[in-house]
């Protein structure tokens, strides 16, 4: 048999009260954005060139083509979607943010920009429009580290909005270098000038089409063949056609004064 007894009041013990004093704060550790041994999202020189990417028929008129529309600096970089027979459909130009150099980020900042211009292709069994990327930027033409980044980000860019992915090239003070084929050019580069399109002067001849040669270019005619004597082209007592009258009227200034034009009777 065992016999319990309650503790005497003299036994017992009162907590002690709450201190006022403030606790020591624990350091709580950060957690990384990402792992530390995630893999590098980086394209390499020989995995591109060997990556069967669509050949450009005409690279040079693609890229003055893109550099005519987009006038890009040092450190922009445009996309541009080609139908296709090489025709440029829709295109894209932004600048590259200082310090970045992972090609998640490229990817996203791409489909962002392809989204803005063009819609996706995700419902054809197999893409039919091809996207380019023009990097501007300088140093060197040749491969780098931030090159295979933004190569990553248009694989994945394109194959995310239903595109072919197409030729990476850079634009530099040497000129331009499409990156795995070996093709390049000196022009257009960095700061340069050059259009894609004849400017028109005076003494171009007009075309097949056209509404003949301007008033200017037979003022010009006439003071090389001498006044008073009968021009190419023109019989004696020839009238003046109304396709070369409306040529006239077309380069006249607005505040000029018009001539009536020949009525014809109405029966």
């Amino acid at each position: 048999m065992t016999f319990g007894f309650a503790p005497s009041a003299a036994s017992r013990k009162t907590p002690p009260p709450p201190s006022t004093a403030p606790s020591p704060l624990v350091p709580v550790p950060s957690l990384p954005a990402e792992p530390t041994g995630s893999p590098p999202r980086v394209v390499g020189a020989q995995e591109w060139a060997a990556a069967n990417v669509p050949l450009l028929g005409n690279p040079r008129e693609v890229v003055t083509g893109l550099y005519e529309r987009h006038r890009p600096a040092a450190g922009t970089v445009v996309v541009g979607v080609l139908d296709p027979d090489e025709r440029l459909r829709a295109s894209a130009s932004f600048t590259r943010r200082p310090g970045e150099s992972d090609g998640w980020v490229f990817r996203n900042t791409l489909l962002a920009q392809l989204r803005r211009v063009i819609p996706h292709d995700l419902r054809r069994r197999t893409p039919v429009r091809t996207a380019v990327l023009l990097h501007c930027r300088e140093g060197e033409s040749r491969w780098t580290v931030e090159d295979g980044a933004w190569m990553w980000g248009l694989r994945d860019a394109c194959t995310l909005h239903g595109l072919r992915c197409g030729a990476y090239v850079t634009l530099t003070d040497a000129g331009w270098q499409v990156l795995g084929e070996g093709r390049g050019g000196r022009h257009p580069q960095l700061g340069s000038r050059t259009t894609l399109f004849a400017p028109r002067t005076d003494k171009v001849s007009p075309l097949p089409g056209q509404l003949g040669p301007l008033p200017e270019q037979r003022a010009n005619r006439a003071a090389r063949f001498g006044a008073g004597t009968e021009l190419p082209g023109q019989r004696p007592g020839r009238v003046e056609s109304l396709t070369e009258r409306a040529a006239g009227l077309l380069s006249r200034p607005i505040d000029a004064s018009r001539e009536p034009w020949p009525r014809t009777a109405v029966r």
